[in-house]
């Protein structure tokens, strides 16, 4: 009997298989490029037909998840979808000790003696910095051609000074090992293929497969093998294609590919086993720990009567060792002396010496010539 986790990887390694397998319906494809090339000629002005500016044809795919690692994958294409009169632009490391016409000069020998015949013109990194940093001579140097190359040892410091512009038009140069024994057919493969971002921030990237000037057959089979191609080498685990579109850069999407939906009864079947798992895993573990309260409730309480009896007799031993407190008398405060007033200073003989205070007063004022009614009042109001 299988384990949970080796069905889901059981599944997992099928649905792989199915989508190594994926086939294209031949006669679908050849009716969407159909679609797609009359629709084009129907857009086309005299003068683009005159310059001839042939349109990009790409292909839009879209995945069932967002992958986790961004990767680029490059494709080789039966039909190159670049003539073999355009014009290829190589940039180079600076090398040591030489000026960059030296540079120019070795690299020149370098790739004569490797075979490659497909560059047209060589830049080294410290000549980039310099004659092409103003943005009308980048514009130029655009225009001027049709594919970029770059040497891999200097791919990260190339876009600060190429600018956006080359970003924006998907014209960023594709990187080459200098130092490959078989860089003729490097070269060969990079500029006759494509390649496909694969971003980790969303599930839909695009990539060049064919222009608008090649026939109907040729573009067919560019599709398939960009397919096959992308469908071997995406690092996904699972189901990996959902949906595939045919457009160019003015036109609508055309459906080439479906998904079968069958495979997510699978994932849905994988699912529910795993949660039946996790919640048989889950009454297994709440099951024993029922099991364990007992136990544990009958030595919480031996615990806790131990810890009272405990308590108790430390109570015991404290109310025997405790002395009788004995209380600390505080000196009483001493009531403030008050000043006698003239009645208390009399006491009993108050009367007699009022008397002879009033007599005292009636003399001096009968000294004085004051008469007797007078006095009476002083004495009243006194």
């Amino acid at each position: 009997m299988r384990t949970i986790g080796q069905h889901v990887k059981a599944v997992g390694m099928a649905q792989k298989t199915e989508e190594k397998e994926l086939e294209l319906d031949r006669a679908q494809v050849k009716k969407a490029v159909q679609a797609l090339q009359a629709f084009l000629k129907s857009k086309s002005t005299p003068d683009s037909l005159f310059l001839n500016e042939a349109q990009q044809i790409c292909l839009l795919f879209t995945l069932w998840k967002i992958p986790k690692e961004a990767q680029r994958i490059r494709i080789p294409l039966p039909h190159g979808q670049w003539p073999d009169a355009n014009e290829v632009c190589l940039f180079t490391k600076d090398e040591p000790n030489m000026s960059p016409e030296q540079t120019q000069r070795f690299y020149k020998k370098l790739l004569e003696e490797k075979g490659v015949q497909r560059i047209s013109e060589i830049i080294p990194y410290k000549m980039l910095k310099t004659e092409y940093k103003p943005y009308e001579a980048k514009r130029r140097l655009l225009r001027n051609f049709d594919f970029f190359l770059s040497d891999d040892r200097i791919r990260r410091l190339l876009p600060s000074h190429l600018g956006k512009h080359f970003y924006e038009r998907k014209r960023e140069p594709l990187c080459v090992n200098l130092m490959s024994k078989t860089l003729a057919r490097d070269v060969e493969s990079i500029v006759q293929g494509t390649s496909l971002k694969v971003s980790n921030r969303g599930c839909c990237c695009m990539a060049r497969i064919a222009h608008s000037g090649m026939t109907t057959d040729e573009v067919t089979e560019n599709i398939e093998t960009a397919v096959k191609t992308v469908v071997a080498k995406l690092r996904m685990n699972g189901p990996v294609m959902k949906l595939i579109h045919l457009k160019s850069q003015s036109s609508a999407a055309l459906p080439i590919y479906t998904s079968d939906l069958s495979h997510l009864t699978m994932l849905e079947d994988a699912r529910r086993q795993a949660k039946a798992a996790r919640e048989e895993k889950a009454a297994a573990k709440k099951q024993a720990k029922k099991d364990k309260e007992p136990n544990t409730t009958s030595d919480t309480k031996t615990d806790a009567a131990a810890g009272e009896k405990r308590k108790s007799k430390e109570e015991e031993d404290d109310d025997d060792e405790i002395p009788q407190l004995v209380p600390i008398v505080t000196p009483a405060k001493r009531p403030k002396q008050e000043k006698p007033s003239e009645k208390k200073k009399l006491g009993k003989t108050g009367k007699l010496v009022k008397i002879k205070s009033v007599q005292n007063r009636r003399n001096q004022a009968g000294r004085k010539g004051v008469p007797q009614k007078s006095k009476r009042k002083m004495s009243k109001s006194k």
